[in-house]
């Protein structure tokens, strides 16, 4: 294995969308959603175990989950747990990462991925990964994975790429969930991949990368640098993320730079972002169910029904629904409403005792 190859895993979101199934106290990635009996971080660890020496992946997640991290990856040293004080989007936290890894290895290429990704075809992916670390190491590179679309998604992020004959490609525009119209467009043009949110970089091109887009931000982690990997490290960090501001690696660079380029890859990917494709890549009954507890169904069709084990649910007259029955919570909705679950979660905390819920 590559020594200078380095992963980091994103592990710090609270998974809003998949609520009241992700909690605050365990989150999506902390999940078995797809049942295949490992987590999305056991997963997504795995997959890269097989390709990076394991003691150069990293997690990246909130203060609070060190615990449940520890936990489901009990091989993974204290060392390679880094926790942020608070969240503020994935700059600083990449940032924060950069820092570690340059501390231990100046020619590190590091790839950053979400750790709650589902991708199928496992070994098509590590091959993508590989060829791509190979084009990073010139550490003059920024890369991400485009993936080919194959409907109008509009919950996806859209990159334009400039066509040639090699599969690293120079990007053109990047473009966030698109409306129906605007993504029929770009599937029709062919020179459009959807963002699968995963970068391929030398820690040198990135932190340079981060000194011209994001100086303030650089500035304030260069002040603490020093005290990483030291007993310090927390102080420091907590004082750090108080001052920077919250911003995406693709707002904050990513759209800027112009050493941006995307690999357009075929593995099979989704970013589960919702409950409505947890449902697409779901096993489902003769009535196009996915269910995952024990339950009645009369003339219920094209439906999820998911649950604590214990819980017996039933359903009758429903189609399209999500009916979900979670700890102190049970949800009755069309599993299509995609943006409902921020309002709902929205509404909750306003209620005196919404923290319960949450």
């Amino acid at each position: 294995m590559n020594p200078n190859l380095y992963v980091v895993l994103m592990a710090g979101g609270v998974g809003t969308r998949f609520w009241p199934y992700s909690r605050n106290s365990k989150p999506k990635q902390f999940l078995d959603v797809v049942g295949t009996g490992k987590t999305l971080i056991q997963s997504t660890y795995d997959r890269f175990k097989a390709i990076c020496p394991a003691e150069n992946i990293l997690v990246v997640t909130h203060e609070e989950h060190r615990s449940i991290t520890k936990q489901q990856l009990p091989e993974l040293a204290d060392n390679q747990i880094l926790a942020e004080p608070m969240r503020k989007n994935t700059a600083p936290c990449i940032l924060y990462a950069s820092q570690k890894i340059a501390k231990l290895n100046r020619d590190a290429v590091m790839v950053v991925s979400p750790s709650d990704h589902l991708i199928l075809n496992e070994a098509d992916f590590q091959q993508t990964i590989l060829k791509s670390a190979e084009q990073a190491k010139s550490q003059d590179k920024l890369i991400t994975l485009g993936i080919k679309p194959t409907r109008p998604e509009t919950g996806y992020g859209y990159i334009q790429f400039i066509d040639s004959k090699s599969p690293l490609k120079k990007v053109k525009t990047f473009t966030e969930k698109p409306e129906l119209a605007l993504a029929n467009k770009f599937l029709e043009s062919g020179d459009f991949v959807w963002n699968a949110g995963i970068f391929i970089w030398g820690v040198q091109a990135i932190i340079k990368s981060f000194a011209q887009h994001l100086p303030d931000m650089n500035e304030i982690f260069e002040e603490v640098s020093e005290k990483i990997s030291t007993p310090d490290e927390k102080a420091a960090l907590q004082t750090a993320y108080a001052q920077v501001k919250n911003i995406s690696i693709d707002y904050g660079i990513m759209e800027k730079a112009d050493n941006v380029f995307v690999w357009l890859s075929n593995f099979a990917w989704s970013d589960l972002g919702s409950w409505l494709s947890l449902y697409e890549h779901s096993a489902k009954d003769s009535m196009n169910n996915v269910i995952s507890i024990d339950a009645l169904t009369y003339e219920t069709r094209n439906s999820i029904i998911k649950g604590d084990k214990g819980k017996l649910v039933v359903a009758q007259g429903l189609n399209g629904y999500l009916i979900g029955a979670f700890d102190n919570v049970v949800i009755v909705c069309e599993k299509d409403k995609e943006d409902l679950f921020r309002r709902i979660v929205n509404d909750i905390k306003a209620k005196p005792n919404g923290g319960e819920y949450l």
